[in-house]
Parts: C-alpha cells; structure tokens; sequence
C-alpha cells in the first residue's frame, strides 16, 4: 500500500502533508492517475505557498484516488491503500501516525470528511470561496474546497486561520472581509444552540457510526443544546444532483488530458484520434471512465435541460432547504459515511458505492456549506459559521 507518492525533507518542526491533488514544484503531482504520473508542475498551490510563508514544513505528498472522486483513494494508480482487506485513507495514516501535523487536500467528492470520520480525526471543509483553490488539479470546480485534517480541533483552526484569505489568482475567491469571518480571530459570532438531525441520513447507518451519531447528540444535549430529529427530503436530493455537476464538470476538466501537451501518451496511435482515444483509454481507470461518460451524456443535446438543467435547479432547491431550516436551528447533525470501515470486497461488488455513498458528503459540496467532521460525525453550519462549528464540535470531539 503507498501512502506516500512523494517525501521531502523540511526543517521546519510543523509539519504537513499536501494531498496529490495539490500542485508542487518540487515533487511530482498525479493526481492519483497515470494520465499524470510523474508530472511536475511550473506553479505551486496558493494554500501550501501560504503555509511554507507562515513557518510551516510540506514534508511529502498523501496518495489519493484517481481526481479524489472515489470514496478513500482506492482508485489510486499506485495502488490501492489497505492492510488485512479494508481500505485506508493515505492522508488520514499520515496524520494520525503523527508523521505530519496535518494534511491540506482537495474535497471533491466527500472523500476526506469520510477518512476523517472513520479515523477519529478532525477535517474542516471551509465555506467555498474562502480558501483559494489556485494550484490544485481542476475536477468538479463549483463544489470542491481546499479542506484540511488533523488530530483536533485546535490543529484544524490554526491551519485554516493561515489558509483563509482572499486571492486575485482565484476567480471563485470571495472578498478578504468575507474570508476574514472564519478566521479564529473573529470569534465565534452566533453560537449552535439548536442542532437538528435529518431522519433520512440516519438510516440504514451501521452500528459504530450509530453509536458515534448517538454520542455527539448526547453530549449536545448535556451541554445544553437542543436536538431536534426532522424529515427532509429535498437536502436528502442532493445527492443525485451532485452525481450529475460533478461528473459534468469533471468530463469538461479531464478533456484537457489528451497525450499531445502534457501526461501520459500512448504508443499505439497513428493518428490524432488514435491518440486521443488510446492515451485516455489506457491511462484512466474504470471509475474515472464511469463518470467522463455520464458527464458526456448528461451534457448532450438531448439530455441537458432535463438532466444538467433539472441538477442547476435541485442545487438552488437543497440551498433554499438549508436556508429554510437554519432560520430555526443553527446546525444539521449528520453522518459523514454509512459506514465505520470499507472492505476492498465491498468497492469490488458495489462499483457504484462512491457515487451512492456521497450522499453523506454531496449537501455540504453542493451548496459551498462548511462542514467540521468529529467525533465521527460531521457538523454543516451556515456559510461563515465555521468557528462556531468547531465550538459545538468539542463538545464531542
């Protein structure tokens, strides 16, 4: 299993790890794809830039699925991270080994608030637009986030206080007055006093992430904040939405991948089609495959206003849902993954578990909404309420 794609030497006593989604100058970024193996880049990520400017260490690369859009990394070119037949996530090994302080990574597809759950460790995905996203590898551009994971709370707070902010190289960057407000410095502003639970994310959940479901509710509710268990079926939507954006947007990002610029070629080809066709055949993985197709199809004359369309209009519906329910309560109380481990066997039987599995993580990604994960549990807030997020996570961290 490599956890690994690459390591550095840094002195500095910080330490932190870029997932190979990040773009480095000094270290190859593949992005979990042999489309890309060995591709090193001109330009680095904003985010690691900002942490090497603040004293920080990059010590190594965490290997990820292939474009992180698989449920732990087990999509990876470089094999699949496992040990006695589940699977494990390289990121959240390297954290909780303590090798690194934490890990900087892109959330594409819920990937990482899952590890984070499923190892007892602590992630913050941000309020989209707050950490600059310039340098990472492109996939489903309206909905992933530069998120970060850590041992605890306090780690998770400091790194983000150094990530947010303002950057002009970003066009979906929002305003430094706007990015301010996440920062720790800024205080908490409103506090989590109701917290609602949404029946339909509670269902079907297995016995350990039942038990840590029950656990946060209870130290919730011992410390004074009220929990309330509710239906709502439009939130519960937007998975399905999600499968459709992500796979849209990743099928218009990947074409740049094409053996003529950059990454891998095939040997095969006597034409320019035959080039095409053969490098992208043989260096992407069935998953990846899986989602360029429906992408494809989704955006087809045929299928986009009542397919791509009809998704736009979901995502404005899940956000409006969100909005409906945080006039009552200040946070929603989910799981982050039905499960408290994978088996490779599960990933071989169930080829669709990434796109079914997020239905977990697709609320928070559709809408730009923050999420901290602890506990085994994740916590969604409103945009900017990310300090009182982390506030209420203590108490069940």
């Amino acid at each position: 299993m490599k956890i690994w794609t690459s390591k550095t030497e840094t002195a500095a006593v910080k330490k932190i790890a870029a997932d190979d989604m990040m773009l480095t100058k000094d270290m190859p970024t593949a992005a979990g794809s042999k489309m890309l193996d060995g591709y090193l880049s001109l330009l680095e990520a904003e985010a690691l830039t900002r942490m090497k400017n603040a004293g920080y260490g990059i010590c190594g690369k965490a290997n990820v699925g292939e474009f992180a859009v698989d449920l732990m990394g087990e999509t990876s070119c470089y094999g699949v991270p496992s040990a006695d037949g589940v699977l494990k996530n390289a990121a959240a090994e390297i954290v909780q080994s303590g090798e690194a302080m934490a890990a900087v990574g892109l959330d594409v597809n819920g990937s990482i608030r899952r590890a984070a759950a499923q190892y007892g460790l602590v992630s913050v995905k941000p309020t989209y637009g707050t950490v600059s996203r310039y340098g990472t590898v492109p996939v489903a551009c309206s909905g992933e986030t530069v998120s970060v994971t850590a041992k605890n709370i306090a780690d998770c707070r400091e790194i983000l206080d150094v990530l947010a902010g303002h950057d002009d190289k970003d066009g979906t960057s929002l305003s430094e007055a706007e990015c301010e407000k996440i920062r720790q410095s800024a205080g908490c502003g409103e506090t989590v006093r109701r917290v609602a639970v949404i029946s339909e994310f509670t269902e079907g959940v297995d016995a350990k992430t039942a038990e840590c479901l029950n656990a946060a509710k209870k130290a919730l509710s011992e410390n004074g904040i009220e929990v309330a268990e509710i239906s709502e079926k439009t939130i519960a939507a937007a998975r399905i939405a999600w499968n459709i954006l992500m796979s849209a947007e990743l099928c218009n990002n990947v074409s740049r991948y094409d053996g003529v610029k950059y990454g891998y070629r095939s040997a095969d080809a006597n034409t320019i089609d035959e080039l095409y066709t053969n490098s992208r055949t043989e260096a992407f993985g069935d998953l990846l495959k899986t989602a360029i197709l429906y992408g494809s199809d989704t955006l087809s004359t045929e299928n986009y206003m009542k397919v791509y369309d009809k998704a736009l209009r979901v995502r404005r519906l899940v956000s409006e849902s969100f909005g409906k329910l945080f006039e009552q309560y200040d946070a929603v109380l989910m799981p982050a993954c039905s499960r408290s481990a994978y088996s490779e066997d599960i990933t071989a039987s169930e080829r669709d578990i990434a796109f079914t599995e997020n239905l977990y993580t697709a609320p928070a990604s559709i809408t730009g909404l923050p999420t901290v994960t602890a506990g085994g549990v994740q916590l969604i807030g409103k945009a900017f309420s990310e300090n009182a997020l982390f506030e209420a996570a203590k108490l069940y961290e």
